[in-house]
C-alpha cells in the first residue's frame, strides 16, 4: 500500500482533506417563555463521500470530512472488499458537491466487489452500505482467535479518557468518536465522524495505513453497540469492543460467535459483559 497513515492532529487532519471542514458556526435563534434572540453555534458538517474502486463507483457515503483516507482504508478491511496491503492508492479529490475517494486494490478483489449487489448510498446511521441481499448483509463473521486479557480498571480508564479526545463533539455535541486502546486503557488512535461505524472505519484505516496491530487492544465506542460494529471489529481482529451504551442481541449472537467480548454500558467503574467474559481478569 502506497499511501502512509496521515498526520494525528486535528488541524493537520482536517487540512488533509482541504475540501470542507469538520465543524462550522451556525447562526440560529434561541427561544424561551419569554425571549427571542439570535445566537451562534458550532455544528457539524455532513458530506456525501464516494467511494470509487479502480475507476467504478461502489457506495456514497454520508460523513464527517476528515480522515478520509483512514476511513476509505478501514471501509475496504472491515467490509471485506480487500486487506490492508491490497489498498495501493488512495487519493481523495473534490467531486461536484462531495468529495470521491479513489482507491486502487487488486484486479480480482475488484471483480469480486463488481459481483456484489450494491446500493448508491449509505445514510449516516447506515450500517446496510453497499449490499442489497440480506446474505451480504449478515455475512459470516470472521473469528478472533486471541489470547489477550483485560484489567476492568483499563475499560474505566478508556471511558473516562475518551471524553477528551473529542474536540468535534467538544464543539458540537453531534459527533461519534471510536478509539483503540492499548491493553493499559490508554486511548492511542482516536476518529470521530457523524456515523459511529465511519468512526470506527476510520480507527481501522488509521491503524492499518500505520501497520499497527489492532489485536492487542480493544475498541471503544460512544454509540451503541450495533451488529455491523460488531463485525467490524472482527474483520480488524479486535478482541473486545466496548459500548458506551447497550448492544442489540443481534450484536450479542455475533459476538459470541466471533469469540469478541462484548461490553456495554461502560460508564464510570460500571459495564456489563454480554460475551466472553473470562478476557476481562
Amino acid at each position: 500500500m502506497t499511501s502512509h497513515a496521515g498526520p494525528t492532529s486535528d488541524a493537520e487532519r482536517s487540512s488533509s482533506i482541504g475540501y470542507s471542514k469538520a465543524v462550522i458556526g451556525q447562526h440560529f435563534v434561541r427561544l424561551d417563555d419569554q425571549t427571542t434572540e439570535p445566537a451562534e453555534a458550532i455544528v457539524a458538517t455532513e458530506v456525501p463521500v464516494a467511494l470509487v474502486y479502480n475507476g467504478r463507483p461502489h457506495v456514497v457515503m454520508m460523513c464527517t470530512p476528515q480522515d478520509l483516507e483512514d476511513f476509505a482504508t478501514g471501509f475496504t478491511v472491515t467490509e471485506g472488499i480487500a486487506d490492508a496491503r491490497g489498498v495501493r492508492r488512495v487519493d481523495v479529490v473534490r467531486y461536484s458537491r462531495g468529495i470521491e475517494v479513489q482507491l486502487e486494490i487488486p484486479a480480482d478483489a475488484a471483480e469480486r466487489l463488481a459481483s456484489r449487489g450494491r446500493t448508491l448510498t449509505g445514510r449516516t446511521g447506515c450500517g446496510l452500505c453497499g449490499v442489497e441481499v440480506i446474505e451480504e448483509a449478515l455475512r459470516e463473521t470472521r473469528p478472533v482467535h486471541s489470547s489477550a486479557t483485560f484489567q476492568r480498571t483499563s475499560l474505566w480508564k478508556a471511558g473516562e479518557s475518551l471524553r477528551v479526545h473529542q474536540p468535534l463533539n467538544n464543539d458540537t455535541n453531534a459527533i461519534h468518536a471510536a478509539a483503540w486502546c492499548t491493553p493499559d486503557g490508554e486511548p492511542r488512535v482516536v476518529r470521530e465522524d457523524v456515523g459511529r461505524h465511519n468512526a470506527v472505519d476510520k480507527v481501522v484505516g488509521a491503524m492499518a495505513r500505520a501497520g499497527t496491530d489492532a489485536t492487542g487492544g480493544f475498541l471503544v465506542v460512544t454509540s451503541r453497540a450495533s451488529y455491523e460494529l460488531v463485525q467490524k471489529s472482527a474483520a480488524a481482529g479486535i478482541p473486545l469492543l466496548a459500548a458506551v451504551s447497550r448492544p442489540t442481541a443481534l450484536a450479542v449472537q455475533l459476538a459470541q460467535e466471533a469469540g469478541i467480548t462484548l461490553v456495554g454500558l461502560l460508564r464510570g467503574h460500571g459495564a456489563n459483559v454480554y460475551t466472553h467474559p473470562a478476557r476481562i481478569v
